[in-house]
């Protein structure tokens, strides 16, 4: 029996002289098509870098709006994307905005690809439009600053398509969610849906074990640094820090997958490994002011999801106030914004999903099983399926009633009854939920919230004593041609530009390159050689990983020691017994007084309305049993819709007003909101056999009713006082 060695080849089967011969000609060719690859990801770092308006979008733009020209001037820009050729735009359906994430990078990462957000709004009919930064802040600019412009942005849109049948649909991607989310809840009937992509809003969020990062700040002292970094830069803080930020959490892949995978497959690798570093080798720059109050109030803070926000003029910042429907895509493959803190902040906003409801705010949650944070946006698969679903049933989204649900996509097969109405291979659905549903994803208890208020609490005295004790001199002694070196001198700024043709030793690399290129002789896949080589690749992977695993579990220990000491706490100033809930958003009176007077002018509303009203109520009563929506009834109701003459339409505010307002009906008095319906129908037969009718035209978009549902039917066919005609086959809902 042969004695095989670690790498695969035994005693007597040592590879022969040809299998070395190839392996090291295939190595040396490798080694200088990725230096290369690395010289021309410098050049376009360069070249990028000296654009006005650097971005990696793949679509045209067209200027609306310059920031810098409002009244409180800030770097953004609104742009809209010119449709490509072919591509047809329907004047009746929502605008689109994609908002870009300012956390380090440029712009463009949500129209980086044809399969992107942008390019599903496009091809789905839907004008879009894209909200992107210059590297360079306005003097003075505040994340308030930007948070107006953005409100002007979204009326710009709007005011630009005076007839789509609702509001512009914002998409809004990490960093940017958070900002999107503090402007609707201080203008909260200026957009429509919102979907959060990858968008943390409550920070101290998370389950033991895992997501390290909340633990940073604390671990650090609090945002000294933050401050310091902004002083360094003479006022700026430097985007690249965020960057080392985000590829420190992941040791192995920074330092060797990703390189390595370059390497290993030159020959097909390069292009997309240069199109995705165009992006990530980009970091813009923040005013100093700006960082420090996202990472005082947010990182470390966490006062978003608490209300603990005031504006300049002292408007609190509730995101309780927002009407939109909102729309939350987050993953478990996320390591910098998990599910819990996606989600999390309706926890901090809400006891039980009833408080939701009375609240009147729609919140739709869905989570991919395992795509990563920088996946939500980049990847086509994710674009086409995800994305595609949430633009296609943007409709459904806006007229759901207010509640809590989960969106479920599918792919559609054979058991899928009336698939003409559904869009492309997937079924859209939204499934009812509780706020235990998110509870079970696992969260902080009290003792951990404690821990996280102890840190910023620290965070505070640290940086009260760095500003009086050492900022005055460090301010002093940096000016700005001092800040400009530093950030030149960054390590990511220095390895992304250190390859370019500027270097001396690279042109001859270059030539070198050609010359691999036309003789290249790939090594074969059965070498032992390339066995060896992965192995140790193999070797390397793992020995990070487990690295960047005690690292992180090290991290979590010492920040869970030391502020979850008693001295510690008391020293900061917490009581010696523990809040029950310290993130819990406090109670507003005036929010609850206007739920009340909600629920008296419905009082009035039962007997109200005609045959539209009696059809929608008969409908979401009989569909109540289920819980869900999916979207062959929106289909089925659009087709309803467009058979009626256009005068006598209703627009699709008011079927989103008319819908909430039946729905809150049979959530408050179900049985009074029934036997109310005799009222609505009128007098003549006629009309109501022809709303009957519609309701088993609409029913039948789902296919077959449960037996609770078929009960409920009979009992409306009954008060509609008509016979009913024989079961509508679903091809009727077209007819």
């Amino acid at each position: 029996m042969t004695n095989q060695s670690t790498f695969g080849f035994g005693l007597g089967n040592w590879p022969d002289a040809r299998q070395v011969q190839e392996y090291w000609l295939d190595a040396w060719q490798r080694s200088v098509l990725s230096l290369d690859v690395l010289r021309e990801r410098s050049n376009t770092y360069k070249e990028h870098s000296a654009q006005t308006a650097p971005n990696v979008l793949q679509f045209k733009p067209e200027l609306v709006r310059d920031g810098r020209t409002l009244e409180r001037p800030v770097n953004y820009l609104l742009v809209r994307i010119v449709p490509p050729p072919g591509t047809q735009i329907d004047p009746t359906k929502a605008p689109i905005i994609v908002v870009d994430p300012r956390a380090g990078h440029g712009p463009g990462i949500g129209g980086m690809k044809h399969d992107s957000q942008i390019g599903v709004a496009l091809a789905a009919g839907h004008a879009c439009y894209f909200i992107g930064f210059l590297p360079n802040p306005m003097p003075g600019q505040t994340v308030e600053d930007v948070c107006r412009a953005e409100a002007i942005f979204v009326q710009d849109v709007a005011a630009r398509h005076p007839e789509a049948e609702g509001k512009p649909v914002l998409i809004a991607n990490c960093q940017a969610g958070w900002q999107i989310m503090m402007m609707a809840a201080v203008n909260p009937n200026l957009a429509g849906p919102i979907m959060l992509a990858g968008s943390p809003l409550s920070y101290w969020a998370g389950v033991r074990g895992k997501n390290p990062m909340r633990y940073l700040g604390g671990l650090l002292g609090g945002t000294w640094m933050t401050a310091m970094a902004g002083d360094l830069g003479n006022g700026i803080f430097d985007g690249a820090h965020l960057v080392s930020n985000f590829e420190s959490l992941n040791p192995a892949n920074t330092y060797w997958t990703k390189p390595y995978n370059v390497y290993s497959k030159v020959d097909t690798e390069a292009e997309r490994f240069l199109e995705f570093e165009t992006w990530w080798g980009s970091p813009v720059l923040l005013n100093a002011t700006e960082m420090q109050w996202i990472a005082d109030n947010l990182f470390v803070g966490n006062r978003l999801s608490t209300g603990q926000l005031r504006t300049s003029d002292g408007v609190r910042i509730d995101l309780r106030n927002i009407r939109s429907p909102i729309v939350v895509f987050c993953s478990w493959g996320d390591n910098i914004t998990p599910p819990q803190q996606a989600l999390g902040w309706v926890l901090d906003l809400y006891e039980h999903e009833r408080e939701i409801v009375a609240n009147g705010q729609t919140i739709i949650y869905t989570m991919h099983h395992s795509i990563g944070h920088l996946g939500i946006f980049v990847s086509g698969k994710v674009a086409t399926k995800e994305h595609g679903e949430f633009v296609s049933c943007m409709d459904l989204i806006d007229v759901v009633p207010p509640g809590l649900y989960e969106a479920v996509i599918t792919e559609t097969g054979d058991d899928v009854e009336n698939p003409e109405l559904v869009h492309g291979r997937y079924l859209f659905r939204l499934e009812a939920r509780t706020l235990d549903h998110l509870r079970a994803l696992g969260g902080n208890d009290a003792e951990d919230e404690r821990r996280f208020a102890t840190a910023a609490r620290v965070s505070e005295i640290n940086l009260g004593l760095y500003r009086a004790l050492v900022s005055p001199w460090i301010r002093a002694a940096v000016s700005e041609p001092v800040a400009d070196a530093l950030r030149a001198m960054h390590p990511n700024r220095v390895r992304f530009g250190m390859f370019s043709d500027d270097n001396p030793a690279m042109p001859p690399v270059h030539a070198l390159a050609e010359r691999a290129k036309a003789e290249r002789q790939p090594v074969s896949s059965d070498n032992p050689f390339l066995a060896m080589e992965k192995t140790i690749s193999s070797w390397i992977t793992t020995t990070l990983e487990n690295y960047g695993k005690f690292r992180d579990s090290m991290t979590e220990a010492m920040f869970l020691n030391v502020y979850g000491s008693p001295v510690l706490q008391a020293m900061v100033g917490l009581g010696a017994e523990p809040d029950a809930r310290p993130g819990r958003i406090e109670r507003d009176l005036a929010r609850e007084a206007s739920q009340q007077h909600v629920r008296a002018e419905l009082e009035h509303r039962y007997e109200v309305g005609h045959l539209e009203e009696a059809v929608l109520r008969a409908l979401i009563y009989i569909r109540m049993p289920q819980g869900s929506i999916d979207e062959r009834g929106m289909e089925a109701v659009k087709i309803v819709r467009a058979s009626r003459p256009p005068e006598q339409r209703r627009s699709l505010a008011q079927f989103k007003e008319m819908v909430r307002e039946q729905f809150l009906l049979l959530l408050f008095d179900e049985e009074r909101a029934v036997r109310a319906l005799p009222l609505l129908l009128g007098e003549k037969p006629e009309e109501r056999q022809l709303a009957l009718e519609v309701l088993h035209k609409l029913l039948a978009a789902r296919g077959a009713l449960p037996e609770e549902c078929k009960r409920r039917l009979a009992r409306i066919e009954s008060l509609f006082g008509v016979t009913p005609k024989k079961q509508i086959r679903a091809e009727a809902i077209h007819a």
